[in-house]
């Protein structure tokens, strides 16, 4: 039978799946001989099998007694016994922090008779009343379920009655008096009395919080950090320790460093004469630490020895809860103190400096997500704000500008030099270029995989999406919100980082990260955040196996891209380069019913694409180009059906044979699923000459850098193969056209593997292709039969809700699934071709978790947006310190 409860002597910091993190750092810090009350805890194991089959794990209840028993030994006293109680506190405890999120309950034992007792042994009535009170508030909210508010209200009352507005001010009597008031609380709420058997308080606080593991702001919080569902929390009975005996007694929380800048010193609050919930329950208004010098100077000091000792045994910025019991110093908790992202690259290149860690901890210490933070502008924290909505955070940022209502009008805005937001009920590709016009994107539909969510983060545009409070009418250029109205012109502010929209315009500022990337501002003259983000990115660099690409489409997106680390472009979407003014002409192509029309749409196109092509690798000269040809959906480019029956239906028979004509045509090309229609190669090899304008417009620009005395390196991707039949007669065609180019241009043809088929065939497809690019949006449709433009809004928050997803699997990659048939394509692709280039251009492309995983299975490169580029580089020196710099091929 396992071990379900370990004395504090028994653990150490490294048990946290066992002890959860509370209990192994109090064992720690009883290995360490710290001062910490006695105790015990009861497993993580032990809470599972409770929320699995609904009641105890048999023999649960003997450990209890066993170590009860030795805690009562070692106190010299028994749990709630009349004359001397012992007291012990119950409180939750979690492999990962989860501050706040599940429940504790103090001052366990307390009775009618052990209150006296407490009293005569503390010489102090108003402290064991007080004690007794917290007591039945706490366990009334926690285990019994009464409405804490109702609590609040009583104490609330009498303080009024006697007025004042500081717990200090009440008597012993006061406190008595509240006792009864709780009491009757209870009785009225619960219909039972309080219990009074200390035993019977003891395993009812154990199970509640086991309960507590699944409340719904425990869950809420898992799924906002990706903390798994089925760990379960470990308990920790601890011997009561009291702050609350007096002015010589207190309690506090401190930092062995700024949580929020990193710097060294003194950080933390101090309250006196109170327990330990009061300094987060904001009941009085703390002191600073420091100010403890003065309060009690032996303990002050003997405070910061420890949290010296600690940060040098943990290498890392502690988080310390204590208690000052009538002088004595008790060390109640510490864990590794979470911090802001400046703070975290700031405190690993200190203690890199200290020599604690080197820098392959270092960057251990930091992750993308923190630096994604530091790169995003933000609003002035202290300017003056209207909130008016709060949507999902979709793309983080702060954007301000005037608010539109259509693609037009935000790029006939942004012409006139104009900043604007562009407002929508939900996005689509048709608003590709309001998109890129403005400042900002919000919906009042949609969510993080959303259209507007997916193509704003890949373009680094701020977003909100989903916010519900606000009421749409494009047509009439407005939206409400409550009683306010938003008219065409009027200002918003959008907090992409927080989901809140403002009313108004609120000052921004420029991040200096982005700066520093953007080679406007050198490490050596930025401050000490801007040099830390210098330094672990270049041993990121320097670790990294995995390179990084970029997602680019314009010669002002490649550009960037470079700038910001990008050693090359992984997907170059020519479908991109056909909206806006040249949508005509691929309409045009598509709707083409002779050789004559179709030869003339296709000359019209070509020395565009040529131009677009020569820029983007005159931007990234001597860097790998990977060219996607174009991959659009039939629908982006031919007229809604719906919008051209309706016009055709009301015009009747004055309608146009031009329209009546288009209709006919949009009719015969309708598809039910687009995404799964007429589209990449199979619109290659349908519609003749398309893939060869393309690939010659690429070998044509390639020869004109060439004859600059350039260095193009343009790689040639055929899209949505899936099968080896599909890639030969692409890649045929490519290969004549290239030759009839000249000789000298040289490009590499590859395909992406973006459909289950191709991933289990990829043995086969490597026959023909140079180089696989795993487009993960699409193989992750396919592969789960979703529809990302749908499936988020309809189910995905109940899919999030019920497990089934710890993380949208269009965020981080679905390991399992997804994943498996990525490495069944590497080990595949590399058996017939060992010298095959692999790569990903998804979504994922910029994930940290999926980057580690990419890594692993032993991908070349990642392809990001350019905005994630400092992200994926430094996830990928991530990966390869965290396995040793080992080659997992």
């Amino acid at each position: 039978m396992p071990k379900f409860v370990y004395d504090f002597t028994e653990g150490n910091k490294d048990l946290k799946d066992l002890l959860g993190g509370k209990g192994a750092n109090l064992s720690e810090m009883t290995n360490l001989g710290l001062p910490v009350p006695p105790g015990f805890t009861i497993t993580t194991q032990a809470c599972r099998h409770y929320l699995t089959e609904g009641a105890v794990p048999t023999g649960l209840a003997e450990e209890i007694t066993e170590h009860l028993t030795a805690l009562e030994g070692t106190m010299g006293k028994r749990l709630g016994q009349a004359d001397d109680p012992l007291l012990v506190s119950v409180r939750s405890g979690a492999k990962f922090s989860m501050p706040g999120m599940m429940d504790t309950v103090l001052n366990i034992g307390l009775n009618d008779e052990s209150v006296l007792g407490l009293a005569a042994q503390a010489g102090n009535e108003r402290f064991a009343w007080d004690s007794y009170r917290r007591l039945i508030q706490m366990f009334g909210k926690t285990v019994l379920g009464v409405d804490g508010e109702l609590f609040e209200d009583a104490l609330e009352e009498l303080k009024h009655a006697k007025g004042t507005t500081d717990d200090l001010d009440l008597t012993a009597a006061d406190f008595q008096k509240l006792v009864g008031t709780f009491k009757g609380i209870v009785r009225e709420r619960t219909g039972r009395e309080f219990p009074t058997d200390p035993r019977e308080q003891m395993d009812l606080a154990i199970k509640a919080v086991f309960d507590s593991w699944n409340s719904d702001r425990a869950i809420l919080y898992r799924r906002q950090e990706r903390i798994p569902a089925d760990l379960g929390t470990a308990v920790n009975v601890c011997s009561m320790v009291f702050g609350n005996l007096g002015m010589d007694s207190g309690t506090g929380v401190a930092f062995t460093r700024d949580p929020a800048s990193g710097q060294q010193g003194v950080y933390g609050d101090y309250l006196q004469n109170a327990q330990g919930e009061d300094v987060v329950a904001g009941i009085r208004n703390t002191v600073p630490l420091a100010d403890l010098e003065q309060i009690n100077k032996p303990v002050y000091d003997q405070l910061l020895s420890i949290m010296e000792t600690l940060e040098n045994h943990y290498l890392d910025l502690c988080d310390i809860e204590f208690t000052v019991e009538r002088g004595k110093l008790w060390m109640l908790q510490t864990r590794v103190g979470k911090r802001t992202a400046a703070a975290a690259f700031r405190i690993a290149c200190q203690l890199a400096d200290q020599g604690l860690i080197d820098l392959d901890e270092a960057i251990h210490r930091v992750n993308g997500d923190q630096l994604a933070q530091l790169m995003f502008p933000r609003f002035d924290a202290d300017a003056p704000k209207t909130q008016i909505a709060k949507g999902m955070n979709a793309s983080p940022g702060a954007a301000v500008g005037k608010a539109v209502f259509s693609s037009e009008a935000a790029v006939e805005a942004a012409a006139r030099g104009e900043k604007v937001i562009l407002v929508r009920r939900e996005t689509n590709p048709d608003d590709l270029t309001g998109m890129i016009a403005a400042q900002g994107i919000l919906t009042s539909r949609g969510g993080k995989t959303s259209h507007a969510a997916v193509v704003a983060r890949g373009m680094g545009k701020t977003c909100v999406c989903g916010a519900e409070e606000l009421d749409v009418d494009v047509k009439a250029r407005r939206l409400k919100a409550g009683e306010v109205v938003v008219q065409e012109g009027d200002v918003l502010s959008i907090d992409g980082t927080t989901g809140a929209v403002y009313l108004g315009e609120v000052p921004v500022s420029a991040s200096p990260v982005v700066r520093y990337f953007e080679g406007e501002l050198a490490a050596a003259d930025g401050d000490e955040l801007v040099q830390s983000v210098d330094r672990l990115m270049a041993h990121a660099d320097t670790a990294a196996r995995l390179s990084v690409r970029a997602n680019a489409d314009t010669p002002e997106d490649a550009g960037r891209a470079r700038r910001f680390g990008a050693t090359g472009i992984g997907l170059c979407r020519t479908e991109h380069m056909f909206l806006g003014d040249r949508r005509q002409l691929v309409e045009d192509l598509i709707l083409a019913t002779s050789d004559a029309e179709r030869e003339a749409a296709l000359e019209a196109l070509a020395p565009l694409q040529k131009q677009d092509f020569h820029g983007i690798l005159k931007a990234m000269d001597g860097l790998p180009v990977t060219i996607r040809l174009i991959d659009p959906p039939l629908h982006e480019f031919l007229p809604d059906l719906t919008e051209l029956s309706v016009k055709v239906a009301l015009a009747g028979a004055d309608a146009s044979d031009k329209d009546r004509q288009l209709l006919e045509a949009v009719h015969r090309l309708h598809e039910q699923n687009p995404m799964l229609g007429l589209r990449g190669v199979r619109l290659g090899l349908v519609i003749p000459g398309l893939f060869a304008m393309q690939v010659r417009a690429i070998a044509e620009a390639a020869a004109q850098r060439l004859s600059e005395g350039g260095d193009p390196r343009p790689e040639i991707m055929i899209p949505l193969v899936g099968s080896i039949q599909e890639l030969e007669h692409a890649r045929e065609e490519a290969e004549q056209v290239l030759q009839s180019v000249g000789g000298e241009v040289k490009a590499l043809i590859g395909t992406m593997i973006e459909l289950p088929r191709a991933a289990l065939t990829a043995g086969q497809i490597a026959e023909g292709a140079e180089f696989f690019s795993f487009g993960t949006n699409d193989l992750t449709q396919t592969t789960w039969g979703f529809s990302r433009d749908d499936v988020e809004a309809s189910f995905f928050s109940r899919y999030l809700e019920l497990g089934v997803f710890g993380v949208s699997p269009f965020e981080t990659l679905d390991r399992d699934g997804v994943g498996r048939l990525v490495k069944i394509a590497v080990e595949e692709g590399r058996k017939t071709r060992p010298d095959i280039k692999l790569g990903v251009c998804g979504e994922h492309g910029g994930d940290p978790e999926s980057v580690h995983f990419f890594h692993e299975v032993g991908l070349d490169y990642v392809s990001c947006s350019p905005f994630r580029v400092p992200v994926a580089r430094l996830e990928a020196g991530r990966a390869a310190v965290e396995t040793d710099g080992s080659d997992s091929r």
